[in-house]
Protein backbone atom coordinates (compact mmCIF):
# COMPACT_ATOMS: atom_id res chain seq x y z
CA UNK A 1 0.00 0.00 0.00
CA UNK A 2 3.17 1.99 0.85
CA UNK A 3 4.13 1.58 -2.83
CA UNK A 4 0.65 2.75 -4.02
CA UNK A 5 0.65 6.06 -2.40
CA UNK A 6 3.94 6.66 -3.46
CA UNK A 7 2.80 6.21 -7.00
CA UNK A 8 0.14 8.27 -6.70
CA UNK A 9 2.45 11.00 -5.33
CA UNK A 10 4.51 10.14 -8.26
CA UNK A 11 1.20 10.51 -10.68
CA UNK A 12 -0.70 13.70 -8.93
CA UNK A 13 2.59 15.34 -7.05
CA UNK A 14 5.56 16.43 -9.20
CA UNK A 15 2.96 18.24 -11.69
CA UNK A 16 1.41 21.54 -11.46
CA UNK A 17 -2.76 21.24 -10.36
CA UNK A 18 -4.45 23.26 -13.42
CA UNK A 19 -7.78 23.89 -12.98
CA UNK A 20 -7.19 22.11 -9.46
CA UNK A 21 -5.63 24.20 -6.15
CA UNK A 22 -4.19 20.69 -5.79
CA UNK A 23 -3.84 17.17 -6.60
CA UNK A 24 -7.39 15.38 -6.20
CA UNK A 25 -6.92 12.21 -2.69
CA UNK A 26 -9.12 9.49 -4.08
CA UNK A 27 -8.81 6.63 -2.02
CA UNK A 28 -9.81 3.41 -4.00
CA UNK A 29 -10.77 -0.02 -3.71
CA UNK A 30 -11.01 -2.88 -5.92
CA UNK A 31 -14.40 -2.37 -7.57
CA UNK A 32 -15.05 -4.96 -10.19
CA UNK A 33 -13.79 -2.96 -13.56
CA UNK A 34 -14.79 0.43 -11.66
CA UNK A 35 -11.20 0.49 -9.85
CA UNK A 36 -8.70 -2.62 -10.64
CA UNK A 37 -5.59 -2.73 -8.41
CA UNK A 38 -3.07 -4.75 -9.50
CA UNK A 39 0.47 -4.53 -7.26
CA UNK A 40 0.90 -0.55 -7.41
CA UNK A 41 -1.01 0.28 -10.42
CA UNK A 42 -4.63 1.40 -10.20
CA UNK A 43 -6.41 1.20 -13.56
CA UNK A 44 -10.17 0.27 -14.63
CA UNK A 45 -13.00 2.33 -16.06
CA UNK A 46 -13.13 5.49 -13.37
CA UNK A 47 -9.03 6.27 -13.43
CA UNK A 48 -9.64 6.07 -17.20
CA UNK A 49 -12.13 8.73 -16.81
CA UNK A 50 -10.06 10.37 -14.43
CA UNK A 51 -6.84 10.46 -16.26
CA UNK A 52 -8.77 11.90 -19.26
CA UNK A 53 -9.67 14.68 -17.45
CA UNK A 54 -5.85 15.19 -16.02
CA UNK A 55 -4.80 15.58 -19.91
CA UNK A 56 -8.28 17.70 -20.57
CA UNK A 57 -8.18 20.49 -17.28
CA UNK A 58 -4.40 19.85 -15.81
CA UNK A 59 -6.21 18.49 -12.91
CA UNK A 60 -4.08 15.74 -11.00
CA UNK A 61 -6.02 13.07 -9.48
CA UNK A 62 -3.62 10.69 -6.41
CA UNK A 63 -4.70 7.22 -6.30
CA UNK A 64 -4.45 5.25 -2.66
CA UNK A 65 -5.98 1.49 -2.37
CA UNK A 66 -7.63 0.71 1.00
CA UNK A 67 -10.34 -1.69 1.69
CA UNK A 68 -13.62 -0.46 1.35
CA UNK A 69 -14.92 0.53 4.51
CA UNK A 70 -12.24 2.52 4.66
CA UNK A 71 -12.54 4.36 1.74
CA UNK A 72 -16.00 5.29 3.19
CA UNK A 73 -15.01 6.13 6.15
CA UNK A 74 -12.31 8.24 5.18
CA UNK A 75 -14.81 10.29 2.76
CA UNK A 76 -16.65 10.93 6.15
CA UNK A 77 -13.80 12.36 7.55
CA UNK A 78 -12.95 14.56 5.17
CA UNK A 79 -9.63 12.93 3.91
CA UNK A 80 -10.87 12.00 0.22
CA UNK A 81 -11.98 14.66 -2.02
CA UNK A 82 -13.58 12.09 -4.08
CA UNK A 83 -15.81 8.46 -3.51
CA UNK A 84 -16.37 6.71 -6.48
CA UNK A 85 -18.15 4.58 -7.35
CA UNK A 86 -20.86 5.74 -5.24
CA UNK A 87 -24.65 5.46 -4.62
CA UNK A 88 -26.35 8.61 -3.35
CA UNK A 89 -27.31 8.10 0.41
CA UNK A 90 -28.67 11.22 2.81
CA UNK A 91 -26.05 10.32 5.36
CA UNK A 92 -23.05 10.66 2.41
CA UNK A 93 -24.92 13.76 1.48
CA UNK A 94 -24.16 15.56 4.20
CA UNK A 95 -20.34 15.47 3.43
CA UNK A 96 -20.17 16.07 -0.30
CA UNK A 97 -22.01 16.57 -3.65
CA UNK A 98 -23.12 13.72 -5.77
CA UNK A 99 -22.74 13.62 -9.63
CA UNK A 100 -24.91 10.50 -11.32
CA UNK A 101 -22.54 8.85 -14.01
CA UNK A 102 -24.18 5.11 -14.79
CA UNK A 103 -27.72 3.39 -13.46
CA UNK A 104 -27.02 0.54 -12.60
CA UNK A 105 -29.00 -2.24 -10.10
CA UNK A 106 -28.25 -4.92 -7.79
CA UNK A 107 -29.83 -8.55 -8.55
CA UNK A 108 -29.49 -11.64 -6.49
CA UNK A 109 -26.52 -13.45 -7.91
CA UNK A 110 -25.90 -17.37 -7.39
CA UNK A 111 -24.24 -20.37 -8.89
CA UNK A 112 -26.48 -21.66 -11.13
CA UNK A 113 -29.03 -24.34 -10.30
CA UNK A 114 -32.30 -26.17 -9.57
CA UNK A 115 -33.35 -24.46 -6.53
CA UNK A 116 -36.96 -21.96 -7.32
CA UNK A 117 -36.39 -18.94 -8.25
CA UNK A 118 -36.32 -16.27 -5.77
CA UNK A 119 -39.10 -13.44 -6.70
CA UNK A 120 -38.48 -10.46 -3.55
CA UNK A 121 -36.47 -9.63 -1.03
CA UNK A 122 -39.65 -10.80 1.53
CA UNK A 123 -39.49 -14.33 -0.74
CA UNK A 124 -35.77 -14.30 0.35
CA UNK A 125 -35.93 -13.58 4.36
CA UNK A 126 -38.56 -16.78 4.02
CA UNK A 127 -36.10 -19.17 2.25
CA UNK A 128 -34.28 -19.75 5.81
CA UNK A 129 -31.65 -22.13 4.64
CA UNK A 130 -30.02 -20.17 1.99
CA UNK A 131 -26.58 -18.36 3.49
CA UNK A 132 -26.15 -14.85 1.79
CA UNK A 133 -22.90 -13.04 1.90
CA UNK A 134 -22.17 -9.40 1.29
CA UNK A 135 -19.52 -6.78 1.33
CA UNK A 136 -19.03 -4.73 4.24
CA UNK A 137 -19.33 -0.47 3.23
CA UNK A 138 -21.79 -1.66 0.03
CA UNK A 139 -25.26 0.75 0.32
CA UNK A 140 -27.47 0.42 -2.21
CA UNK A 141 -30.17 1.98 -0.66
CA UNK A 142 -32.73 2.01 2.75
CA UNK A 143 -34.39 -1.55 1.20
CA UNK A 144 -31.02 -3.07 0.81
CA UNK A 145 -30.05 -2.17 4.50
CA UNK A 146 -33.45 -3.43 5.72
CA UNK A 147 -33.24 -6.69 3.86
CA UNK A 148 -29.36 -7.79 5.35
CA UNK A 149 -30.30 -5.71 8.53
CA UNK A 150 -33.12 -8.97 8.78
CA UNK A 151 -30.54 -11.70 7.26
CA UNK A 152 -28.37 -10.26 10.28
CA UNK A 153 -30.88 -11.17 12.43
CA UNK A 154 -32.12 -14.01 11.53
CA UNK A 155 -28.11 -15.45 11.89
CA UNK A 156 -27.58 -16.21 7.78
CA UNK A 157 -25.56 -13.45 6.52
CA UNK A 158 -21.58 -13.29 6.14
CA UNK A 159 -19.99 -10.12 5.36
CA UNK A 160 -16.79 -10.11 3.94
CA UNK A 161 -14.37 -7.10 3.50
CA UNK A 162 -13.91 -7.22 -0.50
CA UNK A 163 -16.27 -9.18 -3.80
CA UNK A 164 -13.54 -11.48 -4.28
CA UNK A 165 -14.32 -13.05 -0.47
CA UNK A 166 -17.97 -13.05 -1.42
CA UNK A 167 -16.98 -15.08 -5.32
CA UNK A 168 -14.80 -17.62 -3.44
CA UNK A 169 -17.41 -18.12 -0.51
CA UNK A 170 -20.07 -18.71 -3.15
CA UNK A 171 -17.79 -20.68 -5.42
CA UNK A 172 -16.71 -23.15 -1.90
CA UNK A 173 -20.68 -23.35 -1.09
CA UNK A 174 -20.18 -21.60 1.92
CA UNK A 175 -22.64 -18.82 0.78
CA UNK A 176 -25.75 -19.60 -1.57
CA UNK A 177 -26.55 -16.14 -2.54
CA UNK A 178 -24.58 -12.72 -2.72
CA UNK A 179 -26.32 -9.63 -3.34
CA UNK A 180 -24.67 -6.40 -5.41
CA UNK A 181 -23.94 -5.79 -9.16
CA UNK A 182 -22.51 -8.26 -11.48
CA UNK A 183 -20.43 -6.29 -12.78
CA UNK A 184 -18.42 -6.41 -9.70
CA UNK A 185 -18.66 -10.21 -9.52
CA UNK A 186 -17.38 -10.27 -12.82
CA UNK A 187 -14.72 -8.21 -11.93
CA UNK A 188 -13.47 -10.11 -9.00
CA UNK A 189 -13.70 -13.34 -10.99
CA UNK A 190 -11.45 -12.01 -13.65
CA UNK A 191 -8.83 -10.96 -11.05
CA UNK A 192 -8.36 -14.40 -9.29
CA UNK A 193 -7.63 -17.47 -10.37
CA UNK A 194 -9.21 -18.95 -7.03
CA UNK A 195 -12.81 -18.79 -8.83
CA UNK A 196 -11.50 -18.87 -12.38
CA UNK A 197 -14.50 -20.73 -14.44
CA UNK A 198 -17.45 -19.50 -12.24
CA UNK A 199 -18.47 -16.87 -14.73
CA UNK A 200 -20.66 -19.02 -16.62
CA UNK A 201 -22.24 -20.77 -13.89
CA UNK A 202 -23.73 -17.47 -12.28
CA UNK A 203 -27.59 -17.17 -12.07
CA UNK A 204 -28.70 -13.89 -11.50
CA UNK A 205 -31.78 -12.41 -10.41
CA UNK A 206 -33.57 -9.05 -10.11
CA UNK A 207 -36.03 -8.55 -7.25
CA UNK A 208 -38.13 -5.16 -6.54
CA UNK A 209 -36.86 -4.49 -3.52
CA UNK A 210 -33.50 -3.66 -5.74
CA UNK A 211 -34.61 -1.12 -8.54
CA UNK A 212 -32.63 0.90 -10.82
CA UNK A 213 -30.36 3.58 -9.05
CA UNK A 214 -27.74 5.79 -10.16
CA UNK A 215 -24.02 5.41 -9.54
CA UNK A 216 -21.50 8.01 -9.30
CA UNK A 217 -19.15 9.75 -7.66
CA UNK A 218 -19.17 12.24 -4.68
CA UNK A 219 -17.17 15.56 -4.32
CA UNK A 220 -16.11 16.46 -1.22
CA UNK A 221 -17.01 18.82 1.48
CA UNK A 222 -13.91 19.33 2.71
CA UNK A 223 -12.41 20.78 -0.91
CA UNK A 224 -12.00 24.62 -1.01
CA UNK A 225 -15.34 25.87 -3.43
CA UNK A 226 -13.50 26.54 -6.17
CA UNK A 227 -12.29 23.12 -6.58
CA UNK A 228 -15.28 21.76 -5.71
CA UNK A 229 -16.91 23.83 -8.33
CA UNK A 230 -14.25 22.68 -11.25
CA UNK A 231 -15.01 19.29 -10.83
CA UNK A 232 -18.01 19.52 -11.01
CA UNK A 233 -17.90 20.94 -13.79
CA UNK A 234 -15.91 18.31 -15.67
CA UNK A 235 -17.53 15.40 -13.79
CA UNK A 236 -21.27 17.11 -15.03
CA UNK A 237 -19.96 16.88 -18.82
CA UNK A 238 -18.99 13.31 -18.59
CA UNK A 239 -22.01 12.20 -17.13
CA UNK A 240 -24.40 13.70 -19.67
CA UNK A 241 -22.01 11.86 -21.85
CA UNK A 242 -21.76 8.37 -22.68
CA UNK A 243 -18.23 8.14 -21.85
CA UNK A 244 -18.77 5.47 -18.25
CA UNK A 245 -21.27 3.56 -20.44
CA UNK A 246 -18.36 3.02 -22.88
CA UNK A 247 -16.01 2.26 -20.50
CA UNK A 248 -17.67 -0.86 -19.21
CA UNK A 249 -18.30 -2.17 -22.60
CA UNK A 250 -14.36 -2.23 -22.95
CA UNK A 251 -14.41 -4.03 -19.63
CA UNK A 252 -17.47 -6.19 -19.83
CA UNK A 253 -19.52 -8.54 -22.79
CA UNK A 254 -22.60 -7.41 -23.52
CA UNK A 255 -24.18 -10.47 -21.56
CA UNK A 256 -22.58 -9.01 -18.22
CA UNK A 257 -24.26 -5.85 -18.72
CA UNK A 258 -27.70 -6.82 -19.78
CA UNK A 259 -29.96 -5.85 -17.05
CA UNK A 260 -28.18 -4.24 -14.65
CA UNK A 261 -25.81 -1.39 -15.78
CA UNK A 262 -27.26 1.24 -18.60
CA UNK A 263 -26.37 4.89 -19.77
CA UNK A 264 -27.58 7.92 -16.99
Amino acid sequence: MAALAVFGLVLGGTAQAGLCSRPIAVPVSANGASFIVEGDRVKGIYPDMLRSLTAKSGCRFVFTAVPRARQVAMFKAGQADLLAPASRTPERDQFGTYVPMINHRAMLISIAGSRAPITSGQDLLERRDLRVAVVRGFDYGEPYMALINELGKQGRLFTEVDVVAVARLLHAGSADVTIMGPTLMAGAIRRDPRVDGIQDKLRTEPIPELPWVASGIYISNALKPEDQAALREMLEKVGKSNQIMEGYLRYFRPDVLSGSVRPR
